[in-house]
């Protein structure tokens, strides 16, 4: 889950303006756009005829662009401090920026191609996109129970097509191996009947009997227990965070009520002692 990170924990008054600055809507559509920028220059970088024409302009923007985007890490370094570290989104874009600085020689200059993740800090940028990738992490202990449900399911699939089909169709089900990946290559719906069905339908016809459960059971059954949990945890995820938000509201307000109280307080006792100061000049005269 993403802390959030609010211009309070900035601290002194220049790091509250940053923070400010870097939590407003039109910073956050400035990198946006940045990012989107930087992934359309990416692409071009691959076209040969686009390189020898404009080679030395793309590379010197995406120059540009990496001083952009390392700038605005030290500027949420700056502004959030050590919160900056906890954040696990802030960690990803920290590390992302942090590869496209390796040199373009010497050992690590094989991982220059990973420089193309920076696209990825799209995802850390969209609230959306980050809600649906932190509901699939918190997905994954649920996804368990269905992974091994599919696994047992192939495996006793496999081991019945390797026993019927080993010998009619050996270089898809002679072994178990084959076979496995084979059912796994069906369950994609991925030339499962031209290649893999159709010939053994022609020595045994009701062999279908045997492959169209696997592929209700696999395809239609088993990878929407996948989306179903995804969806699932995206709605807690949203009803926490509007929890959360309402919680938030309601603490904003009884926190003024509670200000207007005291300020309420604070005049009647300022009125009632002019009031007696008023009444002591009365009994003077």
């Amino acid at each position: 889950m993403q802390e959030v990170l609010t211009p309070s924990d900035a601290g002194a008054s220049p790091r509250a303006r940053a923070a400010r600055l870097i939590l407003s809507p039109l910073f956050q559509r400035v990198v946006i756009g940045l990012i989107l920028l930087n992934a359309v220059t990416l692409g071009l970088e691959t076209s040969d005829s686009v390189m020898a024409a404009w080679g030395g302009l793309l590379h010197g923007l995406d120059r540009l662009l990496l001083g952009l985007f390392t700038a605005e890490i030290a500027l949420r370094i700056y502004a959030f401090r050590d919160r900056f570290f906890r954040d696990p989104w802030g960690l990803f874009d920290l590390v992302v920026v942090a590869i496209a600085w390796i040199p373009a020689s010497g050992p690590l200059a094989v991982l220059r191609a990973l420089r193309v993740l920076r696209v990825l800090r799209l995802v850390s940028a969209v609230p959306s996109m980050r809600l649906v990738v932190e509901a699939m992490l918190a997905a994954l202990p649920g996804m368990g129970s269905i992974v091994l449900l599919m696994g047992l399911i192939f495996y006793v699939f496999g081991v019945m097509a390797t026993k019927l089909y080993g010998d009619i169709l050996p270089e898809r089900f002679g072994t178990l191996g084959l076979a496995l990946y084979t059912l796994f290559q069906m369950m994609t719906l991925e030339s499962w009947s031209e290649a893999n069905v159709r010939p053994i339908l022609a020595v045994q016809p009701l062999a279908w009997m045997f492959f169209v459960p696997f592929i209700l059971i696999a395809t239609f059954v088993v990878l929407n227990l996948f989306i179903g949990v995804i969806v699932d945890s995206i709605q807690t995820l949203r009803a926490q965070r509007d929890s959360a938000d309402v919680a938030a509201a309601q603490a904003a307000t009884d926190a003024a009520r509670s200000e207007a109280h005291l300020d309420s307080q604070t005049l009647l006792a300022e009125i009632r002692a002019l009031r007696a100061e008023m009444a002591a000049l009365r009994a003077e005269r």
